[in-house]
């Protein structure tokens, strides 16, 4: 093995420039088609009939009813989203449980679930014709084309993103300071008194 004086870099192979050069034309055409497109068709269509047609259609009661369901939606699954994730990311960075795998396989299943697929097990479940369908609507509950089922649905999608941002988040800080306030008598139930 050779010795380099200490400070000294090591020396990083590059690739030919003709490979970089395409790989980055590759990237930014991949950005352009899938990402700058579609965003300029949404904003060419919007602003077809101009800055007055667009605002006239932002006060239409359809607009401002799905701005209203967008809203709601969000205000209910984002406070769920964070105490269901930061209660799962807390139990898997700081406790070793035997149904521990269990739970970082359930928090990854929407990321390897089609959008499609989901949709459509939610469909199952609690549409007219699914395995809850005559209960719900025995008891007069809509969950399917309402508020609930996009609540869910949102909520599905969006869990593991906040388990997933602190779970390696939680395990780098550890629980040194923790196991030290435990020594010196600080209780586990209830926070410090300031």
């Amino acid at each position: 093995m050779e010795r380099r004086p200490w400070g000294a870099r090591a020396r990083t192979r590059t690739d030919p420039a003709l490979i970089r050069r395409s790989l980055i034309v590759t990237g930014l055409l991949f950005l352009g088609l899938f990402l700058f497109l579609p965003l300029m068709a949404v904003f060419s269509n919007a602003l077809a009939k101009g800055i007055s047609g667009y605002l006239g259609a932002i006060k239409e009661p359809d607009a401002w009813s799905a701005i209203r369901l967008t809203l709601l939606a969000a205000g209910i699954v984002v406070p769920l989203n964070v105490v269901f994730g930061l209660a799962a990311a807390w139990a898997i960075a700081k406790f070793d449980f035997s149904g521990r795998g269990f739970l970082i396989t359930l928090i990854d299943v929407p990321f390897s679930v089609s959008p499609v697929i989901s949709g459509m097990i939610f469909v199952l479940l609690f549409g007219a014709q699914g395995l809850l369908g005559g209960w719900l609507r025995r008891h007069d509950i809509k969950i399917i084309f309402a508020v609930p089922g996009i609540v869910l649905a949102t909520i599905f999608v969006t869990f593991p993103f906040v388990a997933r941002e602190l779970i390696p988040l939680m395990q780098v800080l550890g629980s040194d300071e923790e196991e030290a306030a435990l020594t010196l008598g600080a209780s586990s139930a209830l926070p410090c008194p300031m």
